[in-house]
């Protein structure tokens, strides 16, 4: 099979885009086919992406973990702590929607329709992962490298200094105690759907002033969202991180 089944110029367009020029396109495409779109199109000639993304992921974090070793001599525990904000679904998701891979996936009609939910959000996050496989099957390492850290790592300052390491309830709570010396607080404010569809509506509080809602499929998914609405509202970001940069005769380095 060759690219020319699939519209070479569409995606010559998005090989230029992240500055890979693949080997073999097959590697490209297989990576933004997702299961469902095989469902309906059982003649189509490549596998689903699963195989990919479950590569990409261990490039991806081995790649970062190398990265933040490499330059930094913070703790483990903090160096833990922004690799995940680096690898997660939310930050992967972020990335793959900037490359604009969206437009390049492969979906059956359903699937189709879901776009700017937590679903498609997934869906995503998982193609950069296959991306980054495909990659690293096609070009190798230092290429694999490249791409992560042009798309990836170059978002390391914003986590750091919007404190984007942390999760959003933990963030809030120290801010509120630091800033205005209270302790959030979350109520939930509706529940509507059925038990196994139920959306919840969460309010957080500093003392009796609700400063944000949010909501979600669980209590937990409404009072984060509701989290970060708050943050956004006081323009907090968290606790400061002091960062410890490597010297470049650290007999580590």
């Amino acid at each position: 099979m060759t690219i020319a089944s699939y519209e070479e110029k569409k995606f010559a367009d998005l090989e230029e885009k992240i500055g890979v020029n693949f080997k073999n396109k097959d590697y490209l495409v297989q990576s933004l086919v997702h299961r469902s779109y095989l469902n309906e199109n059982r003649e189509f000639p490549l596998a689903h992406n699963e195989r990919l993304e479950f590569l990409g992921d261990a490039v991806l974090e081995l790649v970062v973990t190398e990265y933040l070793f490499e330059n930094f001599l913070n703790p483990e525990g903090e160096l833990t702590n922004w690799r995940a904000a680096l690898v997660n679904a939310k930050m992967c998701s972020v990335v793959a929607s900037e490359i604009g891979l969206e437009n390049y996936l492969f979906l059956s009609r359903g699937e189709s329709k879901d776009a700017g939910t937590k679903a498609r959000e997934y869906i995503l996050a998982n193609v950069l992962e296959a991306i980054i496989g495909a990659i690293y099957l096609d070009q190798g390492w230092d290429i694999t490298k490249q791409f992560i850290t042009r798309w990836v790592i170059s978002k390391l300052p914003e986590v750091l200094d919007q404190g984007l390491w942390m999760d959003p309830k933990s963030r809030l709570q120290e801010s509120a105690q630091e800033l205005v010396g209270v302790t959030p607080t979350y109520k939930v404010l509706k529940e509507e759907g059925p038990d196994h569809d139920k959306i919840f509506v969460v309010g957080v509080y500093l003392e009796k002033e609700k400063i944000a809602e949010g909501q979600g499929g669980s209590k937990q998914e409404a009072q984060v969202e509701a989290a970060e609405r708050a943050l956004r509202e006081k323009k907090w970001k968290g606790p400061k991180v002091e960062i410890l940069n490597r010297k470049e005769n650290d007999p580590i380095g």
